[in-house]
């Protein structure tokens, strides 16, 4: 009779819930990614990066409309600048005679002077330059958004890895915690044993060396468990000191996923893809602005120049209004070694599209392989924890009727805790392995 009284106790210790050492918030997986999306640094710098593609734009879009320049040179002469008129240097006139009428030499005063020049230059041949290299800038921003995208995908999969590797840490913490108060029950029968002769030293040591193992375990379990939550904490872009919980992670849903219909859609999705395809177009108008540099530069120009306080004979203002031409004659084939340089690139860029294409094919491929494992291995685990669970049903049945020993019932107890942890792990590497898969299909996570 006291023997059973001592088995519900040891099962009634082993039963016992985990109580939290203190209340604190618990986060969903979908809050978390959420929370991540909004508030992660390295997302925010990607938005930012957007931002100055943006204003690249805008500021190319400027070389469209005319330039105005000025050029003011403030000076004191250290030279005298003299005009000197020879004597008929101006023609003879009749009834005047020679102008001048001699030799007579203007002197420049010495004085502060300025030189004000003012230009306004409206391109016309370069608008056509000018036009790809707003194109150019507009990929850019096109690009600077699909990194965002992967960027997005990326720390929506690091948040979903770092969540559900909390989860596993947590569920081994508790089948720790729980080995260590069976051993530690264990511990205090064993030593009445000892005490009244029915158990041997050697049995008490074994069980203190078990004990003492489960506890070094659990200790190293903790440390993981934090180091873990500042890591979720710094994904999600808050103080990595923010105490949380984690919540339950739901049952797997098996479904019917068809590995080419994937492909079709990672090959339209993954922003790798996309941005290996704009990389391709970026290069080909480079090439085609290349090109157009083998056209003169040609612009409408109206420039003032102003001379302030040089001399009283010169002008006080000239005004010009005219069509600047700006054309490199000969360039010793430079601009057409330039020009075959950036074909190549062209050529380069198609390849990487097919490298990118190839990537994403066998990562899809990959993923999908591992999910439908990970499937399998959930099925296992579930069908073990299924015979665990009726093993240790027949054990303390058996005990009962004095069938079996409280060892062979406390072994079973663990098998169970082992069967049910491994059933979580399996069920948490199947939610793993269904993040990395949707990552390659590169869904968005707006």
């Amino acid at each position: 009779m006291r023997f059973g009284i001592i088995l519900i106790t040891v099962a009634m210790v082993a039963t016992q819930p985990l109580l939290a050492a203190q209340q604190e918030d618990v986060i969903t997986l979908q809050q978390a990614t959420a929370f991540a999306l909004e508030n992660n640094r390295t997302l925010k710098n990607a938005e930012l990066d957007v931002e100055k593609a943006r204003d690249q734009v805008a500021a190319t879009r400027t070389r469209r409309l005319p330039s105005i320049n000025t050029y003011t040179l403030s000076s004191r002469q250290l030279s005298h600048v003299d005009l000197k008129f020879e004597k008929g240097a101006l023609g003879v006139l009749d009834g005047v005679g020679p102008v001048p009428a001699q030799d007579t030499t203007i002197e420049s005063p010495s004085r502060f002077s300025a030189l004000v020049v003012n230009e306004v230059s409206q391109p016309i041949s370069q608008l056509h330059r000018i036009g790809l290299g707003i194109k150019q800038a507009e990929l850019g921003v096109d690009l600077a958004e699909q990194q965002l995208r992967s960027e997005q995908n990326s720390v929506v999969a690091n948040v979903k890895n770092a969540y559900y590797a909390i989860l596993q840490t947590q569920s081994t913490l508790r089948v720790a915690e729980q080995n260590i108060r069976l051993y530690r029950e264990l511990d205090r029968l064993t030593e009445q044993y000892v005490l009244q002769r029915v158990s041997l030293k050697s049995e008490s040591l074994d069980v203190k060396t078990r004990l003492a193992k489960s506890e070094l375990e659990a200790l190293s379990l903790e440390d993981q468990l934090i180091s873990q939550k500042e890591q979720l904490n710094d994904l999600l872009g808050r103080d990595i000191q923010t105490k949380f919980q984690v919540s339950v992670t739901p049952d797997a849903e098996f479904v019917s996923i068809d590995l080419a219909q994937a492909h079709i859609t990672a090959l339209a999705q993954r922003p790798e893809v996309r941005q290996a395809r704009l990389k391709m177009d970026q290069a080909d108008l480079d090439r085609r602005s290349k090109k157009s540099e083998f056209i003169p530069e040609v612009s409408l120009s109206f420039s003032n120049t102003a001379p302030i306080n040089y001399s009283d004979v010169l002008p006080k203002s000239v005004t010009t209004v005219g069509v600047a031409v700006n054309w490199e004659l000969f360039d010793w084939g430079r601009k057409k070694h330039e020009l075959a340089a950036k074909e190549t690139t062209v050529q380069q860029a198609g390849n990487a599209v097919k490298d990118a294409e190839n990537m994403v094919i066998r990562e899809v491929s990959a993923n999908y392989r591992k999910l439908q494992r990970s499937a399998q291995m959930l099925r296992v685990a579930e069908l073990a924890q299924e015979t665990a669970t009726e093993s240790l049903r027949i054990a303390t049945n058996s005990y009962r009727v004095n069938a079996s020993l409280l060892k062979d019932v406390m072994q079973t107890e663990s098998a169970m805790a082992q069967a049910t942890d491994q059933y979580q792990q399996a069920l948490l590497a199947f939610w793993t392995a269904k993040s990395e898969f949707d990552k390659s299909l590169g869904e968005n996570n707006d």
